[in-house]
C-alpha cells in the first residue's frame, strides 16, 4: 500500500497538528505501508528563513520518504506550485492521499488534483469546521466553501476527525462523508532524573514551589485571557506556584507580544518565566519538571499538547472545549472546567494545595496515554481505515 502524506508544513514552529505527520509516518512504514509525505520549506510567516532542507527531491528517513518543495509565489499561506505540478505528475502512483488541513490553498488544491487524477483522499481539517473556527473570517470563508472546500468535502473518502466530540460538532455543509474518528499520538519523553533538577535550577524556580505549565501556540483560542487573570487571583491569596509558558505564534506575534506585556505589567510578573517556543530536550524537561499542565482552551479539535503532558505523567487543567476532556474526566487525568475564570481559580486552587492528588492523577494520565495515544494502536487504527476505503 502506497500512501501520500499532504500537509502544508512541517515546521516545528506551527505546533502538534503540523508535527502529527512525523509522528505517524515511521509507525506506517514500520507496519509495511509504503509512506511519501509532501509538504513545503514554510517555516514561519513573519520573515523567518524557510526551513534548511532539500527542495525536489526525496529524503529517505525513518523508513518512508519526504520531500519539500519551494513556498511560493504565496509564502504567507504556505502555498507551492511545484507540489501540485509534482503531485499531478505522480498521483496515479499511489493507492490513496491523507491531506491534513482544511482552508489552507496547497490542501485545498491537492485535494481538487487528486479528484482530477482519480486518486482517493481523506480529509483531516485540524479543527477548521469547528463553529468558532468558522466566524473567523466569516465571509471569506463562506466564499472558500462556495468555491473550494464544499467540493473537495463531497469528494473525500473521509473526513478524520480526532475526536467524537469535534465530530459531532463540525460543520459540513450539508455533505454526507464517511467519518474516521481516530486521535493523534504521542511519543512518551526518555525519563531522566536529572532533567527535573536541571530545569528548575536554569530557571530558578524553588524545588518546593509548584511548576505549572502552559505549553502551546500563544493564540486568542487557547484561554491566556482566562488563565492570566486566574493565576493573578492566586497570587492575592497567597497561592505558592511558578508559571512557565511556553509557545510562540508564527501567524501572529502581535497577540504574543500582547500577552508578554500584559504579564510584565502584572503581578504575575515575579512568578512567571517566558521561555518562547521549545523544542527537543528543553520540552521534554520542563514536561517532566511540571507540576500542573494547564490549557483553558475556547475550542481544540484534539489537544495534542495535554496529550503530551498526560504520556509525561502531567494531571492537566483543561476546559471542556478541549475535545478529548471526557477522557481526561473519564481516567481521572487532571480537572476540567468551563470557560469562566473562577472556576478555573478553584481547580488550580484545589490542585496546588492537594499534592498527592496531583501524583495520582498525574499517574491515571500517563496510564491513559500510553494506553490509548500510542502511535503503534493509532497506526493500526489508520491502515484498518485505508484498507476499507481502498477495498470499497
Amino acid at each position: 500500500m502506497k500512501i501520500l502524506q499532504i500537509v502544508p508544513s512541517i515546521s516545528l514552529i506551527y505546533g502538534g497538528p503540523s508535527q502529527m505527520v512525523l509522528g505517524l509516518a515511521p509507525v506506517l512504514a514500520k507496519q509495511g505501508v509504503e509512506v511519501t509525505i509532501l509538504t513545503t520549506d514554510s517555516n514561519g510567516d513573519s520573515g523567518q528563513k524557510p526551513l534548511d532542507v532539500p527542495l525536489n527531491r526525496p529524503i529517505k528517513q525513518d523508513g518512508y520518504e519526504i520531500i519539500y518543495f519551494r513556498c511560493a509565489p504565496f509564502r504567507r499561506y504556505k502555498f507551492s506550485l511545484d507540489l501540485l505540478k509534482w503531485l499531478k505528475l505522480h498521483a496515479n502512483e499511489f493507492d490513496l492521499a491523507h491531506i491534513h488541513a482544511l482552508f489552507s490553498p496547497i490542501s485545498s488544491a491537492a485535494a481538487t488534483v487528486c479528484r482530477q487524477q482519480n486518486l482517493p483522499y481523506i480529509l483531516r481539517p485540524l479543527g477548521t469546521l469547528d463553529p468558532a473556527d468558522l466566524r473567523k473570517k466569516k465571509q471569506l470563508k463562506q466564499l472558500y466553501v462556495a468555491l473550494l472546500e464544499r467540493s473537495n468535502l463531497v469528494g473525500a473518502a473521509a473526513i478524520h476527525f480526532t475526536s467524537e466530540q469535534e465530530a459531532k460538532i463540525s460543520e459540513r455543509f450539508g455533505v454526507v462523508t464517511q467519518d474516521l474518528i481516530i486521535p493523534l499520538g504521542v511519543i512518551p519523553p526518555l525519563s531522566n532524573d536529572n532533567r527535573v533538577s536541571v530545569v528548575r535550577s536554569q530557571l530558578a524556580i524553588p524545588e518546593d514551589v509548584p511548576l505549572i505549565l502552559f505549553m502551546s501556540r500563544i493564540d486568542p483560542k487557547k484561554g491566556l485571557d482566562l488563565l492570566i487573570p486566574a493565576l493573578e487571583k492566586l497570587i492575592a491569596i497567597d497561592c505558592n506556584f511558578h508559571f512557565v509558558l511556553a509557545g510562540t505564534n508564527p501567524q501572529d506575534p502581535d497577540y504574543e507580544q500582547k500577552i508578554k506585556l500584559k504579564i510584565e505589567n502584572s503581578p504575575l510578573r515575579s512568578h512567571t518565566t517566558i521561555t518562547g517556543f521549545v523544542s527537543g530536550d528543553l520540552k521534554a524537561s520542563l514536561l517532566q519538571a511540571a507540576d500542573l499542565f494547564v490549557l483553558p482552551s475556547y475550542y481544540e479539535n484534539f489537544g495534542i499538547a495535554v496529550a503530551e503532558a498526560m504520556v509525561a505523567g502531567v494531571p492537566v487543567v483543561i476546559s471542556d472545549q478541549v475535545h478529548i476532556y471526557q477522557q481526561v474526566i473519564d481516567s481521572n487525568s487532571g480537572w476540567v472546567c468551563t470557560t469562566n475564570i473562577q472556576i478555573l481559580v478553584k481547580l488550580i486552587k484545589e490542585a496546588l494545595q492537594n499534592p498527592q492528588e496531583r501524583q495520582q492523577r498525574g499517574l491515571n494520565a500517563q496510564n491513559y496515554a500510553l494506553q490509548h495515544f500510542s502511535w503503534d494502536a493509532i497506526a493500526r487504527q489508520i491502515i484498518q481505515a485505508y484498507q476499507q476505503i481502498l477495498a470499497t
